[in-house]
């Protein structure tokens, strides 16, 4: 049988963008013989931690979800994300509490006199099967307006509960509308080719307010959806998030990704795997989440995109999705075995 080949990007960051890539870059099986291009477009707002300091002290962009993505689509993903989230122990400041991940990125940046130059080399070192790309190259920070109209500036404090001068919010509420400031975040050119060039466009999934949607926010994004041929994948979060999507149901995150996106989804993975009562109970009274799910009474009226329900849940440690399970539906998705 001739050899395929599919051109793969997913959009976000964080460790829902890892699992999807490292299922991809490891998914195989013996019915058909194929290739996969893969590649990662990643969002640029964080500001959390140690990742804050980095960005402040050497003007970098942040390198935390660009290292994830690095660790999942490299050769050996076990030893590199082990060496990537390393810290010596009792130093603290910019360097010495960082991850050495961070380090070495914002090291190469530095050598290479480039952001995007040095992020390249580090994929050459870690003999990386795929493109890591910035979702821009500008130095862009989140800003998001909850529910009751209340504004939270910088990612790092959409997530917190302890009061602060940016961030003072009812954290039982959504975000209602969020966008970039400090510069529009033109989109980076390589992402705009990923896209467009892609047979499958992965978004998600992830925290959605401060990985997915990001990823979303630059210029020009749209229209590079627009311009692809690419089938468009969104994959709902397993489990809400207290801060960000409290009390959204699965038609809330889809419309908005289209909000951000467009209309251009064609499928929405949903799990549809048993989360054992004791982790549901668990994740309720020690997080305020809840699990998400396609229930009867939804009603998508007259939306195009097909909704397909599978177990994706993996409750090996934490309730995430399973790199494989995923891989799986998105390969069949590929091969067109899901129409």
């Amino acid at each position: 049988m001739p050899e395929n080949t599919f051109n793969i990007t997913v959009i976000g960051g964080g460790s829902g963008t890892f699992n999807v890539l490292y299922g991809l870059k490891t998914y195989h099986d013996d019915t058909t013989s194929e290739k996969k291009n893969l590649a990662a477009i990643i969002a640029m707002t964080d500001s959390g931690g140690t990742t804050w300091e980095i960005r402040d002290k050497f003007g970098v962009l942040p390198p935390g979800d660009l290292r994830r993505a690095v660790a999942a689509l490299a050769r050996d993903t076990g030893l590199v994300r082990e060496l990537f989230e390393y810290k010596f122990k009792g130093e603290t400041g910019a360097i010495g509490g960082n991850k050495i991940g961070n380090i070495l990125m914002t090291a190469l940046a530095d050598i290479t006199g480039s952001f995007e130059k040095g992020l390249d080399e580090m994929c050459k070192m870690f003999d990386v099967h795929g493109k890591v790309i910035p979702v821009t190259l500008e130095d862009v920070h989140l800003w998001v307006t909850m529910d009751d109209g209340t504004e939270v500036i910088w990612e790092k404090n959409i997530d917190v509960s302890e009061k602060n001068d940016f961030a003072v919010h009812n954290l039982d509420q959504n975000v209602r509308d969020a966008f970039l400031v400090w510069g529009d975040g033109t989109l980076n050119p390589r992402a705009h080719d990923a896209i467009v060039n892609s047979d499958l466009i992965v978004i998600g999934p992830g925290d959605f307010y401060t990985s997915v949607v990001p990823a979303l926010l630059s210029k020009w994004v749209r229209k590079a959806f627009q311009a692809s041929h690419g089938k468009v994948v969104y994959v709902a979060n397993i489990m809400t998030k207290k801060w960000e999507t409290t009390n959204y149901e699965l038609p809330d995150f889809i419309d908005n990704v289209e909000r951000y996106a467009g209309d251009v989804i064609d499928y929405v993975l949903v799990n549809s795997g048993n989360i054992s009562d004791e982790n549901i109970e668990k994740y309720k009274v020690e997080e305020g989440k809840k699990p998400v799910k396609l229930k009867e009474w939804m009603d998508f009226g007259n939306k195009s995109y097909k909704i397909i329900e599978r177990d994706f849940v993996n409750e090996s440690d934490v309730v995430r999705h399973d790199p494989q399970k995923l891989a799986a539906v998105l390969i069949d998705i590929c091969r067109q075995w899901i129409k």
